[in-house]
């Protein structure tokens, strides 16, 4: 269904109990989805401390955490401890900060959030484009880094932070491997579980659910998406995977926006993390793990594919805006009738 309705703030009660001297300003009333709704404090603030739950609590306390119960070297701890101490963290500082959060400040948590199903319809279009979307991203790295490691022979500026985020990605590329490693059904049943269910439940109600929907409160919904999705690709810390992280939160944002359903941001996120481990399991880490060196074979390669994988992609997001213009049409000639009746 689609969700064009305008969050408008009000003025909320009657501010005649409050002493003339001392003058309180009343707080913004704001109608979604037909219900009313008072946040605590406003909305760019509640954006605000959502995005400081999952940068600083998440990333920086649950590290130090980890740190302290794993050892300093995640690499010499049971790596099923380390799955688990991710879910955990996953759930304590991001799911559990979400659903407070939204309780405590706008009280209605199942608006904030979006608890509601979306139509078979909607779900599907989505991740059909979803599916056009990754191997689109995935040949926009070949690309990146060719032109990263082109300007890193000739610029000394440019070399000194391509080595330092080399070091980075290797480590970051070392430890995503650690934990696809499997040796049991046990181990793969673990991985599935943590690598594609809890991220996507716990980081899609935290920035689509409670984040997102805060700074539309805010301001116009494109820009809610785009502030939402630059911090979505900065919380992962991913200096080569920054874009393309960008534009996968802002594609996933704007699923949630138009069918105002968090159902469908937490199927495309599953199905973005459950198809990197299938394809990590079927053709292996040097496939999968895109090295920063990109030769210029590979470079033909990958600009072929992304042009082709890109008006792919351009024609079932132009069907999905065709389609929801067209249920705009008719949701408003349906309500031009009641109002004539």
């Amino acid at each position: 269904m689609n969700n064009d309705n305008l969050n408008q703030p009000q003025n909320s009660g009657d501010n005649s109990s409050i002493p003339p001297n001392n003058p309180l300003p009343p707080r913004e009333v704001y109608t979604v989805d037909g219900v009313e709704i008072e946040p605590k404090i406003t909305p760019l603030k509640a954006g605000i401390l959502g995005l400081a739950g999952g940068l600083i609590f998440y990333q920086i306390v649950g590290g130090l955490i980890s740190a302290i119960i794993l050892g300093l070297n995640p690499a010499e701890a049971d790596v099923n401890a380390v799955r688990l101490m991710n879910v955990a963290g996953q759930v304590l500082f991001i799911l559990l900060p979400a659903l407070v959060f939204s309780k405590i400040i706008y009280e209605n948590v199942g608006v904030i959030i979006r608890f509601r199903l979306a139509p078979l319809k909607e779900i599907g279009l989505f991740s059909l484009g979803m599916l056009a979307l990754i191997p689109l991203l995935q040949n926009f790295l070949y690309i990146q880094n060719f032109f990263i490691e082109s300007l890193a022979e000739w610029s000394g500026f440019v070399r000194y932070f391509k080595e330092a985020f080399d070091l980075f990605n290797n480590m970051m590329e070392k430890t995503f491997a650690d934990l696809l490693k499997a040796n049991n059904y046990a181990d793969y049943i673990i991985i599935f579980f943590s690598i594609s269910i809890v991220p996507a439940v716990c980081e899609e109600l935290m920035f689509r659910g409670f984040i997102q929907k805060s700074f539309e409160l805010r301001f116009r919904p494109l820009l809610a998406i785009l502030i939402t999705s630059v911090f979505f690709g900065l919380y992962h810390f991913s200096p080569y995977s920054l874009l393309p992280l960008i534009a996968l939160g802002f594609y996933i944002g704007y699923a949630t926006y138009k069918t105002n359903s968090i159902l469908v941001p937490v199927i495309l996120h599953f199905l973005n993390n459950f198809l990197s481990v299938i394809m990590y399991y079927a053709f292996g880490a040097d496939d999968q793990l895109i090295g920063t060196k990109v030769t210029g074979q590979e470079f033909k390669s990958a600009l072929i594919s992304f042009s082709y994988q890109f008006v792919l992609f351009a024609v079932i997001l132009g069907y999905i805006v065709y389609y929801y213009r067209k249920v705009k049409i008719t949701n408003d000639e349906e309500t031009y009738k009641n109002l004539a009746e």
